[in-house]
């Protein structure tokens, strides 16, 4: 079997289209699964790139209770609320041992 060029063109377009859409749907489900209460939860992941922080630093500030969890399906959550908190206690405590 045989297809022309244009024929070829026309199928990639429409499984594009279709990997566009599939994409889209695994977005929103995400969004959906990674919040509660309406606010946005972020994984180890997001706090490793977004605090630039080891997985042993991230350890650390979990166990003594400076950064609250939550463990959902076996896999650590943190609320951005939390996050933020976290962050400006952080600033504010370097600022006064200056």
């Amino acid at each position: 079997m045989n297809i022309d060029r244009m024929e070829f063109i026309a199928w990639m377009e429409r499984i594009m289209e279709r990997f566009d859409i599939l994409g889209e749907r695994f977005e929103n489900a995400h969004k959906q699964k990674t919040a509660i209460d309406g606010e946005e939860l972020l994984d180890n992941q997001d706090l490793f790139m977004m605090l630039k922080v080891s997985a042993r630093s991230l350890q650390r500030y979990r166990s003594s209770g400076k950064l609250p969890y939550y463990t959902i399906s076996g896999k650590l959550y943190y609320k951005l609320s939390d996050v933020n908190q976290f962050i400006r206690e952080s600033f504010s405590n370097s600022q006064k041992n200056k």
